[in-house]
């Protein structure tokens, strides 16, 4: 989604841009994929922010020129079951306040306490955002405002921040019930990541009416517009650099193209550690810099398709985040330990319900999603074979696992037991191969504090003519990585030439 959006708006800046993707289809983890009669998303869940006029939906709007549409989930979007206990989350501010009052009767003044934090949030990522695209002349300027934005609960981690409004765990547990959306438990991660997150899905979420892979369908043609192109089966083996500077790239069939002026959305690792030449990777600093920061958490993927419509099953329009306690990072060190220990967070979708559309696309049919965290190292042994062919011991594992997921699934929808006509399960091996994550992971780093201090993660690199974006550069997620892509685009072209596209886009 960053490189589409970089791409994109470069394009309505006069640009022509050659988008690259190694995948038979693009959009990352935008897309979609059919199988046996069945279509499934795989990473676009739901979207925030996109039920009004705000920048996040003014931003989809201008890239899919107006194509994208938007269909609202239940009001009851977000479902935590914690051990043997149901919370959940409500679709709009003073809905979500009201209906947390209702559920924690007696912590009335915490509630408020904490709805006033995430009334901060919007000016802290702003400022957060800023600074990622900023020069080092204006960030130093800018230093005393963007300290301000960022002062107090932002710099801290989020269980702390929580503990200080509330003693109640299941409080804390049900604000803290999206942590999955991050990667990142509540013990572990940035009051600021969070508050990202919850703010986001403040007044509900929502589905792309025809599905995920709608997202990149109506993009490309603006960079088809400019007389720019998106190919597929694309994989660049090497960054070219000559004379200090990019000269082009290098693909997978010795084809070379030759350019000045590269970004990549593959990831801040893949960069450095995979694409570009190793003397210069190490010469430019970062490969020593990511040693600072870490890979996000792999996961499992169970897709699964029903015979009959959502509506005939009952499938609901909510999410169901399903945890063995109210003890999430304890559970999480649990799973790392001993992968037969409960899974530390079990998240259910079910995106047929979601599309309204789906039901045309695919007559009498139903889907539903499981995610689930998954150890890397668990599967590291099979990472040179083939996709699809990596043998018996393999595929048993994968079945161990997928069944265990479905038994989640049963637990909570008994009456689906017996109705499921097809299911497969995807490994972190599944997103290295796919996505180019090399350790499978889902957020590419991992949105720890540490993470978010370091002032190098931004779109310009020291190497003349190479720029990043993606959710590396800002924050996780659709919305992140197309954000990071308006940012790097800034870093470019600079705010002057911006200022009239920015205008027209959020007038």
């Amino acid at each position: 989604m960053g490189g589409l959006t970089t791409a994109a708006i470069l394009s309505d800046l006069g640009r022509k841009v050659c988008v690259l993707e190694q995948h038979y289809t693009a959009g990352g983890f935008t897309h979609s994929y059919e199988r046996a009669g069945y279509e499934w998303d795989v990473g676009v869940h739901y979207i925030g922010e996109v039920g009004a006029a705000t920048r996040t939906r003014k931003m989809f709007d201008y890239l899919s020129n107006g194509q994208l549409e938007w269909a609202p989930m239940a009001d009851e979007y977000d479902r935590f079951y914690v051990g043997d206990k149901v919370f959940n989350a409500v679709a709009g501010k003073d809905e979500f306040r009201n209906n947390l009052i209702r559920q924690f009767p007696n912590e009335t003044q915490a509630i408020d306490l904490y709805m006033r934090l995430l009334d901060r949030t919007g000016d802290a990522l702003s400022a957060f955002g800023m600074g990622r695209g900023m020069s080092k002349l204006q960030r130093f300027a800018m230093k005393p405002w963007t300290a301000w934005k960022l002062r107090g609960a932002f710099r801290r981690i989020t269980y702390d921040v929580l503990s200080d409004l509330t003693d109640d765990q299941d409080l804390i547990a049900t604000l803290c019930g999206q942590w999955g959306d991050m990667g990142m438990p509540p013990r572990r991660s940035p009051f600021m990541a969070h508050a990202m997150i919850a703010r986001h899905y403040l007044y509900g979420g929502y589905y792309p009416v025809g599905g995920s892979w709608r997202m990149a369908e109506t993009i490309i043609p603006k960079i088809q517009a400019a007389g720019g192109e998106v190919f597929t089966y694309a994989k660049v083996e090497k960054i070219l650099v000559e004379n200090g500077r990019v000269a082009g790239v290098e693909m997978k069939d010795g084809h070379r193209i030759r350019c000045d002026c590269i970004i990549s959305s593959a990831g801040v690792d893949n960069t450095f550690s995979h694409l570009l030449p190793e003397d210069v990777a190490i010469k430019s600093g970062y490969r020593q810099r990511l040693t600072s920061v870490t890979p996000s958490m792999a996961h499992l993927g169970v897709y699964i398709g029903l015979k009959g419509t959502a509506e005939e099953l009952g499938l609901p329009k909510t999410n169901f985040w399903i945890y063995p306690g109210n003890n999430y990072d304890k559970a999480v060190d649990a799973f790392m330990d001993n992968p037969d220990a409960p899974f530390p967070v079990v998240y259910i979708s079910f995106p047929s319900a979601k599309d309204p559309d789906y039901e045309n696309r695919h007559p009498g049919t139903a889907t539903i999603e499981i995610v689930a965290p998954a150890p890397y190292e668990r599967f590291e042994k099979w990472r040179e074979e083939t996709w699809g062919k990596r043998g018996d011991d393999y595929e048993a594992l994968k079945e161990a696992l997928g069944s265990r997921l479905m038994e989640t699934l049963y637990d909570k929808l008994p009456h689906l037991r017996g109705k499921v006509d097809y299911y497969e399960v995807s490994t972190p091996l599944s997103t290295n191969w796919f996505g180019g994550y090399q350790r499978g992971e889902l957020y590419g780093l991992e949105h720890s504090q540490q993470r978010l201090k370091q002032d190098w993660l931004r779109p310009k690199t020291t190497i003349p003519g190479l720029w990043l974006t993606g959710q590396d550069v800002l924050t996780a997620g659709v919305t992140g990585a197309m954000m990071a892509g308006l940012i790097t685009t800034m870093s470019m072209v600079g705010a002057r030439k911006m200022g009239p596209l920015l205008r027209r886009i959020y007038a």
